[in-house]
């Protein structure tokens, strides 16, 4: 694809670090490569459903290496509003998917580059065949569960604020005798839990994919006492599900419900079971935000310019994807068939063990 070409970039879902990161590298490809305009579309799929459609045209002074630094996402995300069932005011549901493809036609676009999780590539997958639009995938989730890639935007930095909190309830652990547990976020993966609970020390992690029982955590607990510590770390992962198998779920004002509650639960359970003084952190949000990690912000880069090189050689329902220390692209399709959970022979699972960590099990 040559000539002067329009290209958008969205970014839905939930925010993340690096977001940033990569939407300036599309911009500078686009731009000092392809001599191509980028536009911005706001609030990801709802910029191309409102009318006007909402959106920024996206120059180089726009983009310097101050937005780079920034958390969130410059252009807004939503993580609502499945366009193909969309909630109205009066209850019922409507197909609007029509009116975001007209929206991507008003602009005249050429390409389409999301960014997003699993979910969002589904809708933008849906959309583009139905509409013709030509799109191309950026990976991204704290999570870090989308298929195919061993990386994506954003958890690198949520690992990173996971384990420094680690490294800050570890003093206040030890002070007060106590055994700290620390829910992190991990819908439908563990891979925050692991990766922060090794890189912070933590005695017991928990994570979906491994089913746990109170006994055997309890009895890690008292095994560190009898090593003469005093205070034990646990790190919980948001999805980890009940002693009877049952998910530990909020409802909220606007009908949804997500995880929440099994660090107090817990928590609760090793207080009953050893007698220890226990605390519960719930780390939540705090996850999504902070400056992306250096390493968040290459991966983030890399994905950018791949991106554009891919709508350049005319290759489209592409996602972009780190393997073996490269970028590469894959079918869209595959990366959403299934999710990237930890394998029960993963080298991590099996440096976890190797540690004396326990996984519960």
């Amino acid at each position: 694809m040559s000539g002067n070409k329009r290209i958008g970039i969205l970014t839905s879902g939930g925010d993340c670090a690096g977001l940033n990161a990569a939407i300036r590298a599309v911009v500078h490809r686009a731009i000092l490569t392809y001599g191509w305009q980028v536009i911005g579309i706001r609030e990801g799929t709802m910029g191309l459903l409102a009318r006007p459609v909402q959106y920024d045209r996206l120059d180089l002074g726009m983009v310097s290496g101050t937005m780079m630094r920034l958390g969130g996402t410059v252009l807004g995300t939503t993580n609502k509003g499945n366009p193909f069932a969309f909630p109205m005011s009066d209850g019922t549901v409507k197909d609007r998917s029509d009116e975001i493809i007209g929206g991507y036609r008003e602009l005249g676009l050429d390409a389409l580059i999301g960014i997003g999780g699993d979910g969002s590539f589904a809708i933008l997958r849906k959309l583009a065949a139905k509409g013709g639009m030509n799109l191309v995938g950026i990976p991204k989730t704290i999570d870090n569960d989308v298929n195919m890639t061993e990386l994506s935007i954003g958890f690198d930095t949520a690992v990173e604020v996971a384990t420094e909190a680690l490294d800050r309830l570890q003093p206040t652990a030890a002070s007060h005798h106590r055994v700290m547990v620390l829910e992190v976020m991990g819908r439908d993966a563990g891979h925050i839990a692991l990766q922060a609970g090794i890189a912070g020390g933590a005695d017991v992690i928990l994570i979906p994919e491994i089913p746990y029982s109170i006994d055997s955590v309890a009895q890690k607990i008292r095994q560190v006492r009898q090593t003469g510590r005093n205070f034990a770390l646990v790190v919980v992962s948001e999805a980890v599900r009940t002693s009877e198998g049952e998910a530990m779920q909020k409802a909220f004002a606007d009908g949804q419900k997500r995880f929440g509650g099994i660090g107090n639960y817990i928590g609760e359970q090793i207080a009953r079971s050893t007698g220890a003084e226990t605390r519960v952190t719930v780390l939540g949000h705090v996850q999504r935000g902070s400056m992306p990690s250096p390493r968040d912000r290459l991966i983030a880069s890399a994905f950018g310019v791949h991106a554009v090189d891919l709508i350049a050689e005319g290759k489209f329902d592409r996602m972009v994807a780190w393997q073996n220390r490269q970028v590469i692209d894959v079918p869209l399709e595959q990366a959403i068939e299934t999710y990237n959970e930890v394998g029960l022979d993963d080298a991590l699972v099996k440096t976890a063990r190797g540690l004396g960590i326990s996984l519960g099990d």
